[in-house]
């Protein structure tokens, strides 16, 4: 037999192989002959696979199913506790980071929140998290599949963090420190493209193929998904758009630009405008993004006030992007999806200054999943990055 007929029979058998355990998992438990008709293979294939995902323990036999006619079917199973991954959410301020099964259930969780760290310290208290988290992890066939992690910055195809200005990060191989330490796949990802994917897999975009996930914290950044594809750009550093000029003569940004976006529309800018306008912090020497939200629930004009102009700056930048990429939904996440009750009603009259053609069918919400979009998203990386993997011949 020629190489290339027997490489092209184990593309084929990986193709088939990886179809029955997407098939499963998205519609389990379903028996061996559901799996066949749904995918069109013969029942032979079908078979062959399953018995190789059993051996494997990523997936498992159920009770009987419900009978047709005749013997009763066994039922199949995806084993989301085969295998345990870490999704990384590094803030500017925060390091957020989840312990997942294999479909994205969280299993534990841990937080860390600083000011002002270095690149040392800051790596220090990860290594924490993802201690903490490995120690919380119970026995599974597979442990510790990979790590993912999101970052708020650049970041090239090789995984390498080629610019986190908020961080004061250049030129970082956190997936080389991280691998060498513990052993397992590190994707290193834009944290905004980890968001972007964390809600079109587990929250508010699973029915949208063209949406876009702007990340609210400290700084802006924003993840495109495009027909359904995450859209990274030719070098992967897409979705910067919290560096686009809204104001040519404004202030000189970390990234080195005049007058961007997130200078006007952050966390930041709404804890500097509010600490300017006489708002004092109700316990340390800042103002919190917590505290803020606490005094408008309780009906603090100025607070009120403060939040109504930052919605219609982050209004200002989101109209640019709905007249540019004409999505169906614009997500807006991280920290300040929390003060949502407050942002909504400027930045949906900003909307109203879109092309009216851009506005048909545009929805405009916030994260379902709170503070963890970009934690899963990343997680969701590590998890099918795993089973891309070994997803082949045994």
């Amino acid at each position: 037999m020629k190489l290339s007929q027997t490489f092209n029979q184990h593309v084929v058998k990986k193709g088939n192989k990886s179809l029955v355990l997407q098939t499963i998992q998205d519609h389990m438990p379903i028996s061996r002959a559901d799996i066949a008709a749904k995918t069109g293979l013969n029942k032979g294939t079908v078979s062959s696979q399953v018995s190789e995902l059993l051996e494997e323990n990523l997936i498992m036999e159920s009770g009987p199913g419900v009978s047709s006619g005749g013997r009763r079917p066994v039922m199949l199973l995806f084993n989301h506790i085969a295998g345990y991954s870490i999704g990384i959410d590094i803030g500017v301020n925060y390091i957020l980071g989840i312990l997942t099964d294999l479909q994205g259930n969280i299993k534990n969780e841990k937080i860390i929140h600083f000011s002002d760290l270095t690149y040392e310290e800051i790596l220090e208290e990860l290594h924490n998290s993802i201690d903490s988290l490995l120690h919380s992890m119970p026995p599974s066939p597979y442990g510790l599949v990979g790590i993912g992690v999101g970052v708020p910055g650049t970041v090239n195809t090789d995984g390498e963090i080629q610019l986190a200005p908020n961080l004061n990060w250049r030129n970082i191989d956190l997936k080389g420190v991280l691998e060498e330490k513990y052993n397992v796949p590190v994707l290193i990802e834009n944290e905004a493209n980890a968001g972007a994917y964390g809600e079109k897999q587990f929250g508010a975009g699973q029915s949208s193929d063209n949406l876009v996930y702007v990340s609210v914290g400290i700084g802006i950044g924003v993840g495109l998904i495009l027909n359904g594809e995450l859209y990274k750009g030719q070098s992967g550093f897409s979705g910067e758009l919290g560096h686009m000029t809204i104001e040519t003569d404004g202030p000189l940004c970390r990234c080195g630009n005049h007058g961007c976006w997130e200078l006007y529309a952050s966390e930041k800018a709404l804890i500097d405008r509010a600490m300017a306008s006489g708002i004092p912090p109700v316990s340390g020497q800042v103002l919190s993004l917590e505290e803020l939200n606490d005094l408008a629930e309780g009906g603090d004009p100025h607070a009120v006030e403060v939040f109504d102009k930052i919605g219609n700056y982050l209004g200002i930048g989101i109209n640019n992007i709905i007249n540019i990429f004409n999505p169906e939904q614009i997500i807006i996440g991280n920290r300040l999806a929390s003060s949502a009750k407050w942002l909504s009603k400027s930045i949906e009259e900003k909307k109203g200054q879109t092309l009216r053609t851009h506005q048909k069918d545009l929805r405009i919400g916030f994260a379902k999943l709170s503070r963890y979009s970009a934690a899963l998203g990343a997680a969701a990386y590590a998890n099918e990055n795993f089973l891309a993997i070994n997803i082949q011949d045994v």
